[in-house]
C-alpha cells in the first residue's frame, strides 16, 4: 500500500500533466488580460463611459438576476415536485437554450419585440429594442435555463421523506416548501444567484442583437470591451476586461466559500444527532 501511493502510475502521470497544461493555459490568459488591464485602470474609474457601463451592468445583472430566480423557483418545484403532462418535454423546452448560440437566442428576441407585439409595448411606454430594457431581457433569457437547472438539482437533492412526515403532520404543501426545501436548499440558491449575476454581467451575444452597442445608452462592460477594441482604444478595452475578471474572481470565491460552508454545516448536524 505505501508502495502503491509513493509511486505514481503512468496513467496519473498522464492526467497530471495534462492538469499542469490546462491550468498554465488558463493563467496565461488571465494574467494577459491583468497586464495589460491594470496599467490603464485607475484611469478608467475616472472615465465616464466606464463609470456608465459599470453602473449599467450592475443595475441590468440584479434585475434580471431578480426576474430570474422569480422565475426559476417555482418552476424547478414544479418540475421536481409536481406531477402534470408533458413534464419531460416542457423541461427539454426550457433547457433547449443551454445549446443555443446567444446571437441566435437575441436574434429571437430581436424579432419578437420588432413585431406588432413589440411595436405595442413600446407605445404603452416599455421600449425593448435599443434600450437598456432590452439588456435585462436578453440577460434573463440568457440565465433563466441555467439558473432553473441549478435549483432544480437542488430541490431534486432534498430528501422527500423529510417534507412527507412534515405532511402527515398536517403541514400543507406551501408550509413545506417554506420550512423544508427551501432552507435545505439555501447554499445553492445563494450560489445560483451569484453564478446568474455574475453571468449577466458577462453576457454580451444576446445583448448586441438585441440593442446594439451605442456609447453611454446600451452601453455594458461587454460593450464597453467590444467598442474601445473596435476603435483602436486598447487600454480602455483591457481595463473594462479587467474589472469583469475582479468581479468574476469575487464571485468565484464567495460559491467556494458558500461550497465549502455547506458540507461543514451538514457535519455539525450530524454531530449534534
Amino acid at each position: 500500500m505505501r508502495e502503491r501511493f509513493s509511486v505514481f502510475s503512468l496513467f496519473e502521470i498522464i492526467t497530471i500533466v495534462i492538469t499542469v497544461i490546462v491550468i498554465s493555459f488558463t493563467s496565461v490568459l488571465i494574467v494577459a488580460i491583468v497586464l495589460k488591464g491594470l496599467p490603464y485602470l485607475g484611469q478608467a474609474f475616472y472615465s465616464e463611459e466606464v463609470q456608465f457601463a459599470v453602473k449599467m451592468s450592475l443595475f441590468t445583472a440584479s434585475i434580471s438576476t431578480i426576474i430570474c430566480m422569480v422565475l426559476a423557483i417555482p418552476t424547478a418545484y414544479a418540475l421536481t415536485r409536481t406531477a402534470f403532462p408533458f413534464k419531460k418535454l416542457c423541461q427539454m423546452m426550457i433547457e433547449l437554450p443551454l445549446s443555443m448560440p446567444y446571437l441566435v437566442l437575441g436574434l429571437s428576441l430581436l424579432i419578437i419585440f420588432s413585431s406588432d407585439f413589440g411595436k405595442a409595448l413600446k407605445e404603452l411606454g416599455f421600449k425593448v429594442v435599443f434600450d437598456k430594457n432590452g439588456i435585462i431581457i436578453a440577460q434573463t433569457v440568457v440565465n433563466l435555463p441555467y439558473v432553473v437547472r441549478f435549483i432544480r438539482t437542488a430541490f431534486e437533492e432534498v430528501d422527500e421523506r423529510l417534507e412527507f412526515i412534515s405532511g402527515s403532520l398536517g403541514a400543507t404543501k406551501w408550509e413545506r416548501f417554506i420550512t423544508i426545501t427551501l432552507p435545505l436548499s439555501k447554499n445553492a440558491i445563494i450560489t445560483t444567484i451569484i453564478l446568474a449575476w455574475s453571468r449577466g454581467l458577462g453576457e454580451f451575444g444576446a445583448t448586441l442583437m438585441l440593442v446594439g452597442a451605442t456609447r453611454m445608452k446600451t452601453e455594458t462592460l461587454t460593450t464597453s470591451v467590444y467598442l474601445n477594441l473596435a476603435t483602436g482604444d486598447t487600454g480602455a478595452s483591457m481595463a473594462s476586461a479587467t474589472i469583469i475578471l475582479i468581479i468574476s474572481l469575487i464571485s468565484l470565491f464567495l460559491t467556494n466559500w458558500i461550497g465549502r460552508k455547506n458540507p461543514q454545516e451538514s457535519r455539525m448536524k450530524d454531530v449534534n444527532r
